[in-house]
């Protein structure tokens, strides 16, 4: 057995934002801080959707830790000063972000939408660093996209998600990002709004 670390340490990750998304959705065999309703897969409740994907979450971090078990060796590269200070910045400036917006008016202040910009900006200041990008731009587009969703609607909320996480690789073009967006956007509406039914603003809601 040859662990690989870099996949162990991925997997850890992986399961630690599912148990954590599931614990705060209430989705964990009946355990968590928000006890959402959870429906049935053709009449969902709104804690059905967070809790499949955080238990979809937690299979790829399962498959990624046995995977890792035996794929290695692959030992993790020394961190370069300016990655480690990018890293303890964007946490610091993130924990920041996140408790001057829990003291602010509005939307902003809203619900979990502290956590959101905390987490936002926390993401987006380790991917200046073009090694970093990859992870933390992507982990960004993500969070935007939670944050964003009620206010400008289901379509606007993933093409800027797409467009932001496409920085992450110098490869994108702007064409493929444009076919991308399309996809995305004609194959989520036919799925979730179409067919699940889910109820989630589609377009902006100006008068919000």
């Amino acid at each position: 057995m040859k662990p690989n670390t870099k996949d162990l340490i991925s997997a850890g990750i992986l399961l630690s934002f599912a148990l954590v998304g599931l614990l705060i959705n209430g989705g964990l065999f009946g355990l968590g801080w928000e006890q959402h309703a959870l429906g049935s897969a053709r009449r969902m409740g709104p804690g059905y959707m967070p809790m499949l994907a955080f238990w979809i979450l937690m299979g790829l971090g399962v498959a990624v830790l046995v995977l890792g078990l035996f794929n290695g060796p692959d030992p993790l590269e020394k961190w370069t000063p300016s990655e480690v200070i990018y890293l303890i910045a964007g946490a610091v400036g993130g924990t920041a972000a996140g408790i001057a917006a829990s003291h602010m008016p509005g939307w902003i202040g809203a619900g979990w939408n502290p956590l959101g910009i905390g987490l936002f900006v926390g993401c987006m200041i380790p991917s200046i660093i073009e090694s970093w990008r990859p992870l933390f731009l992507v982990s960004a587009a993500f969070t935007l996209f939670g944050l964003v969703l009620e206010s400008l609607g289901f379509m606007v909320a993933i093409t800027i998600s797409v467009v932001l996480a496409s920085f992450a690789d110098k490869t994108h073009r702007p064409l493929g990002v444009a076919g991308l967006v399309l996809f995305l956007c004609a194959l989520c509406w036919f799925v979730f709004i179409w067919y699940l039914d889910i109820r989630v603003p589609v377009w902006p809601e100006l008068g919000r």
